[in-house]
């Protein structure tokens, strides 16, 4: 029996980290070198969809409320042609009495022409404890019919604000409720001013937290929210009588702390808290956190205050971690090889930089900006230590072909997505050489691409401000595209570089030399 149930729960782990793998970051932008706000997500999945599209405004009136509408639906012509997948479900009906924003919609929308971004993180708890029966029992009572895809398409679509966004996520969640009895949602959203922190549970039962200004938050599939102020409206939001709730379903006793993380979905394993350590301990290494602390979610600070103003390249490069220079670090480790590669499905520890993700997003809004110029995204297929970012704008009016190509099931050489997971997987066979060629070609073009990005955004302003916006428009999309194109370029150069030297596993046909600490690893396994 004991063996059957550690069989079913390494199958259980898989199945669910299949489906259920982001890590996500909200960045306040007093934290920020450039005083903007970021967001990011690396959605980390075998089964989601690769393409990315733009979902033009809208005209008011009704719209499909769609249950699991994503898994190889086609967007590409929304809202005139309603292609939901073959999962999809059209469970109910919104009226808006205004046009929509655009957004840019990919698995999980992003960010819309207003500015506003968000990022979810899908949390859940194993069903071991009374607890966790309790929680399962007082859900499947209320069980709704509003997922993560819905929610985020629906804040993008109406909301100008991230506090408008949270509060209309919160009052749709309400009315219809969450669907789903044992996981629950972390969602980051920002607008350039604010930050917050949302987590939907089940049922009615959410809570909504702001990002202290100076302040980082990240998440790495577990809820994380350890204090909620019911005295500060400002700062923090929630279901109205979730106290009465908590008590009525025997979740909470009134008088103790009240710790929504603990309450409504307790979870920790490595799993997660290593890629929280990690990032924690990389943007404020004075925390000193100690990663195997059985009560890390209380003695963890819900928030990072960096001890270095933080840039979209700092959430890019944190988010290419394997543990480098720590005791985990996953490229010393036997499953990674002779030649240090993380970027494999034998790794025991799950690192932030994952060999599964679909794809990296971080937004970067600067409010300062008219709202045509602030709503930008950069974008990446793949493990974010192999792909590149490239910018991309809600505003803009369309996107190169390759955006919107690729299905799993198929190889296609001009998706986005197949290219750059080629070049993942070209760079597997000699990892720690492989990785160094990508740099040469990647860490330059991108420094130039982040700096020409903040002179095309202030162009396009100049341009707003004396009454040009369509052109200015016209100009972003331009130069979206014409830099996602030069990179989908740079990308199959690269592609044919890596095959060339790296065909057969060698380097320029050459054996490569063994290092001598694996040598030593070897030896370690044969005795």
């Amino acid at each position: 029996m004991k063996k059957f149930l550690l069989a079913l729960t390494v199958v259980l782990l898989v199945a669910l980290q299949s489906v259920a793998a982001c890590t996500i970051f909200a960045v306040s932008k007093g934290a920020t070198a450039d005083g903007i706000t970021i967001t990011s997500h690396t959605c980390d999945s075998t089964s989601d969809d690769l393409r990315l599209w733009v979902i033009p405004s809208f005209e008011a009136g009704d719209r499909d409320l769609v249950l699991d509408g994503r898994a190889g639906a086609d967007y590409s012509k929304f809202p005139e042609v309603k292609d939901y997948g073959k999962n999809g479900m059209v469970l109910g009906t919104l009226n808006y009495d205004k046009p929509t924003n655009q957004y840019l919609h990919a698995m999980y929308s992003f960010i819309n022409d207003k500015g506003v971004s968000c990022n979810e993180s899908t949390c859940w708890y194993w069903s071991y404890t009374e607890q966790d029966q309790k929680l399962q029992d007082a859900f499947a009572k209320e069980e709704g019919i509003v997922d993560c895809y819905m929610i985020q398409d629906y804040a993008l679509e109406t909301s100008s604000t991230a506090r408008e966004a949270v509060e209309k996520m919160g009052a749709l969640v309400e009315e219809y409720g969450w669907y789903g009895t044992n996981s629950c949602e972390c969602v980051c959203v920002a607008d350039g001013n604010e930050a917050w922190v949302v987590e939907f549970y089940g049922g009615r039962i959410w809570v909504a937290v702001r990002v202290p200004e100076g302040a980082v938050f990240v998440c790495a599939n577990r809820a994380r929210i350890n204090h909620f102020d019911f005295d500060d409206p400002e700062n923090y939001l929630c279901t109205p009588d979730i106290r009465e709730w908590a008590i009525d379903n025997g979740l909470w006793d009134g008088k103790s702390d009240f710790i929504p993380c603990r309450i409504f979905c307790p979870r920790s394993d490595a799993y997660s808290v290593n890629r929280e350590w990690s990032a924690l301990m990389q943007l404020q290494p004075s925390l000193n956190l100690d990663r195997l602390d059985p009560d890390h979610d209380l003695n963890w600070p819900l928030f990072a205050y960096p001890e270095e103003p933080v840039t979209v390249d700092t959430i890019y490069k944190i988010s290419s971690s394997n543990y480098e220079g720590t005791e985990i670090d996953v490229t010393k480790t036997i499953e990674a090889g002779a030649f240090g590669n993380p970027l494999n499905s034998n790794n025991t520890l799950r690192t932030i930089n994952c060999y599964r993700c679909t794809y990296i997003e971080i937004a970067a809004v600067d409010a300062t900006l008219p709202e045509e110029a602030r709503c930008l995204a950069y974008f990446g297929w793949g493990a974010p230590n192999t792909t590149y970012l490239t910018p991309v704008f809600a505003s803009q009016k369309t996107l190169p072909d390759f955006f919107g190509r690729g299905l799993r099931s198929e190889y296609d050489p001009n998706s986005g997505w197949w290219l750059s997971e080629v070049v993942q997987m070209q760079a597997q066979r000699n990892f720690r050489a492989a990785i160094e060629d990508i740099k040469a070609v990647r860490d330059p073009k991108m420094a130039t691409v982040y700096e020409q990005t903040k002179v095309a955004q202030q162009i396009a302003a100049s341009m707003i401000e004396v009454g040009m916006k369509d052109q200015a428009v016209d100009y972003l999309t331009a130069y979206a595209n014409t830099t996602a194109n030069d990179w989908f370029k740079t990308w199959q150069k690269l592609s044919n570089a890596l095959e060339t030297k790296y065909a057969l596993g060698n380097v320029n046909m050459s054996v490569p030399k063994e290092p001598d600490a694996w040598k030593a690893v070897k030896d370690q396994i044969v005795e």
